[in-house]
């Protein structure tokens, strides 16, 4: 997307009347707060290539059970992932499209090389 195209499209979120704006902020205020923890946003990370255990998850990150389960629990709640269970192991994964989006825009801004 062009410089323009996103100045166009600002432009289209200040168009917006004020109790509808006061109401957008609010949701997207509660989303990134949610998003806003680092553990949160690593283990958001990895779900982003597809479902895992919460085994799965420790080891990537190389954290313990109960710090990872406090983090899917939180996410959980805001409703940005899922579970499914598979026999004893439960898979979570992301439920949410704007979770995906806001991952694939961190990875850019932050984590690609040469960003």
């Amino acid at each position: 997307m062009s410089d323009a195209e996103m100045q166009d499209e600002a432009a289209g979120c200040a168009a917006l009347p004020v109790e509808e704006m006061a109401e957008r902020a609010s949701e997207a205020a509660a989303f990134l707060k949610a998003l806003s923890h680092e553990g949160r946003l690593m283990i958001l990370c990895h779900l982003s290539s597809g479902a895992k255990t919460v085994t799965e998850l420790e080891q990537l990150l190389e954290s313990r059970q109960a710090a990872v389960s406090q983090q899917l629990a939180r996410l959980r709640l805001e409703g940005l992932v899922g579970t499914r269970r598979d026999g004893k192991a439960i898979y979570y994964s992301i439920q949410d499209a704007k979770v995906l989006r806001t991952i694939n825009l961190v990875y850019d801004m932050f984590c690609k090389v040469g960003a």
